[in-house]
């Protein structure tokens, strides 16, 4: 047989296909391969700095495996771990059926499904900027389109709602709300989070309610955005992976709203999670043991969070031509730098981590403008660490703005 040297060809769709979050580790292996230590500030991920996911749901899933539960489970998810989820939301005051809760290997799996079984090519969808790239890497992936709608700096990262206003087209499926915000830290007060919501039901979209980080703002839980108008189009989405620090086992969870305007797209979305099979079996019983089993760890999780949020803000406001706003949840900051003529964020970021090793994320792989100069830092490292962090960005950025750096 005659053999060929033809590269296989690569679907079109996988130029379009762009995660920057992951994609700029190869720059740091560069660097490491140098000999230079890197300090990896781009993964939102809590297990490498030192926090431990909780021994009861470790119990769960080894007690799992130990009792056989290792085969296929039903395409939606074991029963006692949606009836666990939606007891979880009754108990927060928004009433969800069992029936329309689906687990999914994390909230990435499931928001993929859902905009796989809600748009087709062309059409389109809300989403902020800055945003969790894996939206616009999936929406490029079905050959959908994104609409950016800005979120102000000035006022906390806030949605402009007037911008927003200005995007909707026939076209338009769907409106992204990620609150508390992952990459900015952001907490919506109600009255923004009441508007999205109507706004939503307004022009007849489905409102995607990523709210992983629900149980990590500072103040206390966030309540779902469902519990704002259950009659609402909306689906919430959440994991294990953030506030209950286990992002490697990808146990996630869906739940439907209770209005018949759904009934279609949960069918859709049945028949995608019966492609897939199964989201990983043991780790379903550690969903029962979260949602029923003891959370005071939060608590402690949060107030550690605030501490480095703090130093965050603090260290960082004090080194003069940047800025970065308060984040009130989660463990993210996206601080803005006053770029040089003719420079980038993408050019800050990348020389950051040649001259310092401390590695980041530019803002535009969010989609912010790469002349905004944003960046978003993970603070999940101990405070000393942190201190040491700011203090490398300080000389860095010294060097930087006075143009004494490649």
């Amino acid at each position: 047989m005659a053999l060929t040297s033809t590269s296989l060809p690569v679907a079109d769709r996988v130029s379009g296909f762009s995660y920057a979050i992951r994609n700029i580790v190869v720059e740091a292996k560069k660097v490491e391969a140098a000999g230079r230590k890197v300090a990896y500030l781009n993964i939102g991920d809590p297990i490498p700095f030192g926090f431990v996911s909780p021994p009861h749901l470790v119990e769960a899933i080894a007690g799992a495996m130990r009792d056989g539960h290792n085969g296929y489970t039903p395409s939606p998810g074991i029963l006692e771990a949606r009836v666990a989820v939606a007891d979880d939301f009754t108990s927060r005051g928004l009433a969800v059926d069992p029936e329309r809760v689906l687990l999914t290997s994390g909230t990435s799996e499931g928001i993929e499904l859902t905009l796989t079984a809600l748009l087709n090519a062309g059409d389109e969808v809300l989403v902020p900027t800055p945003t969790y790239p894996l939206y616009t890497a999936v929406i490029a992936k079905l050959g959908a389109v994104e609409r950016y709608y800005r979120t102000d700096p000035s006022r906390g990262w806030l949605p402009d709602l007037d911008h927003l206003a200005t995007l909707v087209t026939p076209r338009t499926r769907a409106l992204v709300v990620i609150d508390p915000n992952n990459p900015t830290g952001a907490v919506y007060p109600a009255d923004v989070r009441r508007s999205l919501v109507e706004f939503s039901e307004r022009h007849g979209l489905l409102l995607i309610a990523d709210e992983v980080y629900g149980d990590l703002a500072y103040d206390g839980p966030v309540e779902p955005l469902g519990l704002i108008d259950p009659d609402a189009a909306i689906i919430s989405y959440s994991s294990l992976s953030k506030a209950y620090l286990a992002p490697g086992w990808r146990a996630g969870w869906m739940a439907v709203g209770r209005t018949p305007r759904l009934d279609g797209l949960l069918g859709g979305l049945r028949k995608l999670a019966d492609g897939r099979l199964c989201s990983p079996g043991p780790m379903q019983y550690a969903i029962t043991a979260a949602m029923r089993g003891d959370r005071t760890f939060q608590g402690a999780l949060r107030d550690q969070l605030r501490e480095r949020a703090d130093i965050t803000t603090a260290r960082l406001n004090a080194i003069p031509g940047m800025r970065c706003v308060p984040a009130r949840g989660a463990f993210y900051a996206m601080p803005q730098v006053e770029l040089p003529a003719g420079r980038t964020d993408v050019d800050y970021v990348l020389g950051l981590l040649r001259a310092t090793g401390v590695l980041t994320v530019f803002g535009s792989g969010f989609g912010t403008d790469p002349a905004m100069g944003a960046f978003r830092v993970v603070f999940l490292a101990a405070p000393a660490e942190l201190h040491r962090i700011y203090d490398l960005v300080a000389e860095f950025t010294g060097e930087f703005l006075a143009g004494r750096t490649a």
